[in-house]
C-alpha cells in the first residue's frame, strides 16, 4: 500500500510539473466553474423565495428577473470556461507529446528501439491525451467538487441539520466502494493500453510492409490477425467498464436510498406544517447537490486511477536516458576515425571482439563480407548508434588532435543508410534534410554529382514532385541516388556509405563513385558494399573475419 501511494505521488508529481506552464490558465478555468457552482447554489435559494412568495400572493417578478440574469451569466461563464478547458487540454497534451518526442529524438537509438514504434505513438497520443483529459478536468473537477460539497453541505446544514448529516451518509459508502474498485481498474486500465499498443502496432507494421503482405497473399490473415488483436482489446475494455459500472451502480443506489430519505423527512415536516412548500424544494435540491459531488469525487478516482497508469508509461519514455553529445573542438577540416581493442555485443551475443584499426583522414576505406558478420554495427559504432561494449573510437585530424566519438560528432559525418529511407514530401524537402539551407545551386550540384539530376528534370513537377512513404512513386534506384545527393549537400569531412548503390546498375554506379570523387573537399569515406568493382577505388579495405578486423592497404 504503501510503495503503490508512492508511486502515485511521484507520478502526480510528473503530471503537475509537466502543466505548471499552464497553471495559470487552469486557475482561471477553476475561478470560472466555481463561479458557476455559487451562482447556481444561489438560484436554489432564489426558487425557495419564489415558491413561498407565490403560495403567500406576493410580487415574484423582481425575484424572477435576478433568477433569469444569473442563469445568463451561469452560460456566459460556462461557454468561456469550456471554450478555455478545450484550449488549454490541446496546449497541455501538445506539450507533454513534445516534452517526450523530444527526450525520445535525443535518446539513445539502441535503447529507443526496444520500444516498438506502434507503442510509443500509443504512449504519445492515447496516454497523452489521458494525462491531458486529467489536468484539465480530473484534477481541478476534484478542487471543484470539494468546494461545491463545502458549500452546499453548510448552506443544507443551514436549514436542516439532520439533512445535512443524512446526506453525507453516502460519502463513506462511496469512498469505500471506489477505493475497493480502484486497484482492479488500475491494472485493467493498463492492460487496455497494451491492448491498444499491440493494435496500433500491428496496423502500422501491416502497412508499412504492404508489399510482403501481398507479395505472401497475407490479405486474409492480416485482417484476421487485426480482428483478433481488436477482440483482444475489446475484452479488457468490456472488463473495464463492467469493473466501473458495478462500481457506479453501488454508488448510485447509495445515492437513491439518501435522496428517498430526505424526501419522505421532508413530506413529513410539510404533513406537521414545519417547514413550507419552498423549504421543501430547498431540501431536495440541496441534498441532490451534497450526494452529487460526492459521487462524482468517488467517480474520480477510476479517473486518477487512468490518469496515473498513463502517466507512469509516458514517465518511463520520458526517462530513458539522453546520448552522449560531447563537443568537437577540434579542426574538422579533414578527420580519419581510430578504432582502439573495440568491442561490441547485443545481449549476451558477442559481433565484435577487441579489434582495432585506423582510417587515415581523406582514405576511402571498403568493408566487405558476407551478411550479419558485423559490417553495419560497425557503422553503428563509428557514429554512435550504440555504444562499445569495451575499447574506445575516435575522431582525428592531420594535426594529430583527437575527439572522442559521441553524438556530437554527427554534425561532421554524412550518411547514406540501407534501403530506401526517404521522407514523404517534394524531393526538395529530402534533399534539404541534409542541409536545411542549401542554395538552389547547391542542390543542383548534389543532385548532378549524384547522378540524379537527369531523372528529377523529367518529372513533371522537378525537384518539387511530392513523393509518398519510403519514396513511393520513383524506383528503387532513383531513392537511392535522391538519398546519396542529401548526403552529397551535408559537404561533411567523413561519409558512410551502407550498401548505398545496390539499386544502381554498373554505369550509374561508375557515375555515382565519380561524382564521389568530384566532391570538395575530399571526405574520408567508409564503405559497406557487396560489389568488388569499388575496391578500386579505394586505398584499404578492412576484412571481418572471428569477429575481428584485418585492415589492408590498396
Amino acid at each position: 500500500m504503501k510503495e503503490r501511494l508512492k508511486k502515485y505521488f511521484h507520478s502526480l508529481k510528473w503530471v503537475l510539473n509537466n502543466a505548471k506552464e499552464y497553471r495559470f490558465r487552469i486557475l482561471l478555468m477553476l475561478v470560472f466553474n466555481l463561479a458557476v457552482i455559487g451562482a447556481s447554489l444561489y438560484t436554489v435559494i432564489l426558487s425557495k423565495q419564489i415558491i413561498d412568495n407565490a403560495s403567500l400572493s406576493l410580487s415574484i417578478t423582481g425575484i424572477i428577473v435576478l433568477y433569469i440574469i444569473i442563469m445568463l451569466a451561469m452560460q456566459l461563464i460556462g461557454a468561456a470556461g469550456s471554450l478555455l478547458s478545450t484550449l488549454i487540454e490541446e496546449k497541455v497534451s501538445f506539450g507533454i507529446r513534445k516534452s517526450v518526442y523530444d527526450k525520445i529524438i535525443r535518446a539513445s537509438w539502441h535503447t529507443v528501439n526496444k520500444y516498438h514504434t506502434g507503442d510509443i505513438v500509443t504512449r504519445l497520443t492515447s496516454d497523452a491525451g489521458n494525462v491531458a483529459d486529467g489536468v484539465i478536468y480530473t484534477l481541478p473537477g476534484i478542487i471543484e467538487l470539494s468546494v461545491q460539497l463545502i458549500m452546499v453541505f453548510f448552506t443544507l446544514f443551514y436549514y436542516s441539520h439532520f439533512l445535512a448529516l443524512l446526506a453525507l451518509i453516502v460519502a463513506p459508502v462511496s469512498v469505500g466502494v471506489s477505493w475497493l474498485f480502484a486497484r482492479r481498474l488500475k491494472g485493467l486500465q493498463k492492460k487496455v493500453q497494451e491492448s491498444e499498443s499491440a493494435y496500433h502496432s500491428f496496423l502500422q507494421e501491416s502497412l508499412a510492409n504492404l508489399l510482403i503482405v501481398k507479395a505472401f497473399t497475407n490479405e486474409d490473415y492480416s485482417v484476421d490477425k487485426l480482428t483478433e488483436l481488436r477482440k483482444e482489446r475489446f475484452k479488457w475494455v468490456f472488463k473495464r467498464s463492467k469493473t466501473g459500472l458495478m462500481g457506479s451502480t453501488t454508488i448510485g443506489l447509495a445515492f437513491q436510498i439518501g435522496y428517498l430519505s430526505a424526501f419522505t423527512y421532508g413530506a413529513l415536516q410539510i404533513s406537521k406544517k414545519v417547514i413550507t412548500y419552498g423549504t421543501m424544494s430547498v431540501f431536495l435540491t440541496l441534498v441532490n447537490r451534497v450526494q452529487g459531488p460526492i459521487i462524482q469525487l468517488a467517480h474520480q478516482i477510476p479517473k486518477l486511477v487512468s490518469l496515473f497508469t498513463s502517466a507512469e508509461r509516458i514517465m518511463e519514455l520520458s526517462e530513458i536516458p539522453a546520448e552522449e553529445k560531447l563537443d568537437v573542438n577540434i579542426d574538422t577540416t579533414r578527420l580519419g576515425v581510430k578504432v582502439d581493442n573495440l568491442t561490441f555485443a547485443y545481449d549476451t551475443e558477442t559481433v565484435l571482439e577487441n579489434t582495432s584499426f585506423r582510417i587515415e583522414p581523406g582514405d576511402s576505406t571498403v568493408v566487405m563480407g558476407e551478411s550479419g558478420i558485423g559490417k553495419t554495427t560497425l557503422i553503428r559504432l563509428v557514429m554512435s548508434f550504440v555504444k562499445p561494449t569495451g575499447g574506445s573510437i575516435s575522431f582525428y585530424n592531420p594535426q594529430g588532435e583527437e575527439t572522442p566519438g559521441s553524438a556530437g560528432i554527427r554534425k561532421y559525418i554524412a550518411y547514406v543508410p540501407q534501403g530506401n529511407t526517404l521522407f514523404s514530401g517534394t524531393i526538395k524537402e529530402n534533399i534539404l534534410a541534409g542541409k536545411h539551407d542549401a542554395t538552389s545551386e547547391e542542390i543542383e550540384d548534389a543532385l548532378k554529382l549524384a547522378s540524379a539530376y537527369d531523372f528529377i528534370s523529367e518529372l513533371p513537377d522537378g525537384i518539387d514532385t511530392v513523393i509518398g512513404e519510403k519514396g513511393f512513386g520513383i524506383s528503387e534506384g532513383q531513392a537511392q541516388r535522391v538519398a546519396i545527393a542529401r548526403a552529397f549537400i551535408k559537404k561533411a569531412p567523413f561519409l558512410i556509405l551502407d550498401e548505398a548503390t545496390s539499386a544502381l546498375d554498373e554505369a550509374t554506379e561508375q557515375k555515382v563513385i565519380s561524382g564521389l570523387q568530384q566532391l570538395t573537399p575530399r571526405p574520408t569515406c567508409l564503405i559497406i558494399t557487396h560489389r568488388k568493382s569499388i575496391l578500386k577505388y579505394c586505398t584499404q579495405e578492412l576484412v571481418i573475419s572471428d569477429k575481428k578486423l584485418t585492415a589492408h592497404r590498396q
